[in-house]
Parts: C-alpha cells; sequence; structure tokens
C-alpha cells in the first residue's frame, strides 16, 4: 500500500514541485536558495557572525554587546529572507501547517546545545482574538515538533497573551520592547509545571527579541530555573 501510495503520489519538494527522494525535504535548487544559519553564531540570538568556528562559545553579535537578553542562549535554524521568509509566511499565513514537518529537524538541528532530558518546550503563545482569526498558533506546531524529536516535554498553554497587540511591523527596536512590556504571563495552571525546569521558548520568528524577552519574564516569574529561546528564521541586518 505504501509503495502504491509513493507511486501515486510521489514526494515532492515542500517549496516547489520538484520531485525529492523523500517526503517533507526540499529538492536541490530550493535547497541551496535557503539561508541555513551554519558554522559561527551569536550566542544569546542565534545570527550567523562572520569569522570563527560552529564551536565557539560566547561570541555575541553587535545588538546583543548593547541589549541585555534576560534568557541564556538563542538560536535560529535560519536566516529571515528568501526561501526562509517564504516558509515562514506560507506556514503563518498559508496554512501550510505540513511544513513543521519540514523544518522541525532544522530547528532541532540548532537546538541541541541548549536541550537537555529536563527540558520543557513552551511555544510563544497568541492572543485568543488572533487564535481566533488564525485558527492556530504556528509556534504551537513548531514547539510540539520540536518536543516530539528531542523526546522531551511540551508545555502548549504554558503562557498566555494578557494584551492585544497590534502587529509590530514596521516598529523600532524599542517601540517593539515598549508594546510587548507585560504582555505575556504564565498561565495560572501551568505554574507548577514549569517552576524549577529549564524552559525552551519557541516562535516563528525574531526579530528584535522583544517577544522572546517578555516571554521569558514571564517564565522566571513563575519560578523557571533557565530559559533558553529558539526561532525558525532570525531577521538579521542588511539580510
Amino acid at each position: 500500500m505504501q509503495s502504491l501510495i509513493q507511486i501515486l503520489y510521489p514526494p515532492q519538494c515542500a517549496l516547489c514541485d520538484a520531485k525529492t527522494e523523500s517526503d517533507f525535504g526540499l529538492c536541490g535548487s530550493c535547497w541551496a536558495k535557503t539561508p541555513f544559519i551554519e558554522g559561527l553564531c551569536c550566542d544569546d540570538c542565534g545570527a550567523p557572525l562572520p569569522g570563527g568556528n560552529a564551536g565557539d562559545l560566547g561570541v555575541l553579535c553587535d545588538d546583543c554587546m548593547v541589549i541585555a537578553r534576560p534568557w541564556s542562549k538563542g538560536r535560529a535554524a535560519l536566516v529571515y529572507k528568501d526561501n526562509a521568509r517564504r516558509l515562514v509566511l506560507s506556514l503563518k499565513h498559508g496554512d501550510r501547517t505540513d511544513l513543521v514537518r519540514a523544518v522541525g529537524p532544522w530547528m532541532m538541528k540548532a537546538a541541541e546545545p541548549m536541550m537537555t532530558p529536563e527540558t520543557l518546550v513552551v511555544p510563544i503563545p497568541l492572543h485568543r482574538f488572533r487564535l481566533l482569526k488564525r485558527k492556530f498558533n504556528q509556534a504551537v506546531l513548531l514547539a510540539q515538533r520540536i518536543a516530539q524529536l528531542a523526546n522531551a516535554e511540551c508545555c502548549n498553554d504554558g503562557l498566555i497573551r494578557t494584551k492585544r497587540t497590534a502587529p509590530l511591523d514596521g516598529h523600532n527596536r524599542d517601540q517593539r520592547f515598549e508594546t510587548l512590556s507585560g504582555a505575556i504571563t504564565a498561565n495560572p495552571k501551568r505554574v507548577a509545571q514549569i517552576k524549577g525546569r529549564k524552559v525552551l521558548l519557541v516562535d516563528d520568528v525574531m526579530t528584535s527579541g522583544a517577544t522572546f524577552a517578555a516571554a521569558t519574564e514571564a517564565c522566571f516569574a513563575a519560578g523557571a530555573d533557565d530559559v533558553n529561546v529558539l526561532a525558525l528564521a532570525r531577521v538579521v541586518k542588511d539580510a
């Protein structure tokens, strides 16, 4: 039956109609045009850095040298441009939830230095009105996939959006941090689950880090022992 299905519906690239060797992958052309973050990256936000080796620790980008990040480490799988932007927008606004199967292993590879057997994976929440409009939270789907691949625990509703914030497109860094201040809190029903845990926060995109910062503070307020952050894609300067 499986062989018949593969004959009738051969595996295709997640971004185009080209045939691939397996499901939920990219063809060679799309792979070459996808901006993976490899080599040296900022230890705080995951932005790619020139020179150095992938194993170098504690190296920071220019932004993280002047911005105090409340979390310990941050990583991302892709630079937010070209095919990475297509993937994010297709997942978020194009109902391409199947893309989670494709991007999950990439995110898991980026997350490996931050994962422990005790890690609790927590997605960045959507406000209930935005969730009602979109019908799903892409961060929850990504967090569930990461937890599955890492054999870790996932708390889908560990955090809550307490304020309905406007879209942050076009806002500068200071405006983003001001808008997100106090907008996220721990779910009272999940505080006991977060307390004393090492938390991995998951979202689709990191821009200024304001959303991750608000979520990190909420986790620490709930008693988390440590917090790291993971994004599918990282917005970087001049990208």
